[in-house]
């Protein structure tokens, strides 16, 4: 089960990968940009989930269970910041659809495919929970 959590948590960055990748690209983190999420709230999002994730390698390797409950214990701020940007993409998403076709006035969160927002989402939801199931077997 651990390594499913790896799995499911490495997968779930690639996916935060090009969605950060993408809000970038079309000016995200440009003061004035218009975007809904702010970019703390972004980077602590990217920073915290990326800490974790190297706790949870370096549990793996080491299998010292304390390491397993910090990298749970990590991952709670990660959603909150993950269920915040969701709360605010959703109303970007419905900016997009009233925006007439050429203009540049959508928030770059708007362009975000829905898959890859449920699936990163998804695999989010997994990972916490096969994080918490390993970390209570202990």
């Amino acid at each position: 089960m651990a390594i499913a959590a790896l799995v499911t948590w490495v997968l779930t960055a690639l996916g935060g990968f090009y969605l950060l990748a993408g809000w970038l690209s079309r000016g995200g983190a440009r003061q004035g940009s218009g975007s809904r999420l702010p970019v703390p709230v972004i980077f602590g999002h990217f920073a915290l989930a990326a800490v974790g994730l190297v706790v949870w390698i370096v549990y793996l390797l080491t299998g010292n269970h304390a390491l397993a409950w910090a990298a749970l214990i990590i991952l709670v701020p990660v959603a909150a910041l993950g269920f915040t940007m969701l709360a605010r993409w959703i109303p970007a998403r419905r900016v997009r659809a009233t925006v007439p076709a050429g203009q540049q006035s959508a928030p770059a969160e708007s362009n975000f495919p829905v898959p890859v927002v449920a699936g990163h989402g998804v695999l989010a939801v997994v990972t916490v929970v096969l994080v918490l199931l390993v970390a209570i077997a202990g």
